[in-house]
């Protein structure tokens, strides 16, 4: 029998059950609570929800909707809360994983299966002709990307994208890196979805 997908153990393990009478309040509470939690640990999670979108804190990288003025308690929804754990997960990733997983396999998973392996954990290349990441020292990172950089006739042909769920801070560290380069090309998720 041919190994099932991880869509399709996702598919398999779905249930239709009647619509619960709310999806807010104490429900969102307890489900943000559970991500949280459950990727960060209590003492963690605990400290990065207390500075989620406070005057000192983080902005929430899902949506930073809190008004600076008028902070609440808790200024954040479930999704947020979601988004923080997912950034602050304690599960990673090495050299191990990639080496016993080829780039075909990877293509062939899920962005959720990916993305619950956990985080990287050093730099990572794929040489010409190679069937696997392998690990590389963050000088060789480093020295590949500016080689790249250097090579170029003119600093606009490089595009610096960033994803939509990155942080304000991150973003202006990234703009500060990028600008004196000489390029302003720097499209975030937004701008290439709009576009």
């Amino acid at each position: 029998m041919a190994e099932k997908s991880d869509i399709e153990e996702v598919l398999d393990a779905l249930n239709i059950t009647p619509p619960p009478a709310t999806s807010a309040g104490l429900h969102a509470v307890t489900n943000a609570l559970r991500h949280v939690y459950g990727k960060m640990g209590v003492v963690r999670g605990t400290r990065g929800m207390l500075k989620l979108n406070q005057k000192g804190g983080i902005d929430c990288q899902s949506c930073a909707w809190p008004d600076p003025e008028h902070r609440t308690f808790n200024e954040f929804c479930e999704n947020g809360a979601k988004a923080l754990s997912d950034e602050a997960t304690r599960s990673h990733i090495g050299r191990e994983f990639f080496a016993s997983h080829s780039v075909a396999e990877l293509k062939q998973r899920s962005d959720f299966w990916l993305n619950k392996q956990g985080r990287l954990t050093e730099p990572l290349i794929l040489r010409e002709g190679g069937t696997h990441y392998e690990p590389v020292t963050w000088e060789e990172a480093i020295g590949l990307i500016a080689g790249e950089l250097n090579s170029l006739a003119s600093p606009d042909e490089a595009v610096f994208y960033t994803s939509g769920r990155t942080s304000n801070e991150a973003a202006c560290l990234y703009h500060l890196l990028v600008r004196p380069i000489g390029t302003n090309n720097l499209p975030d998720f937004s701008n290439m979805c709009h576009e």
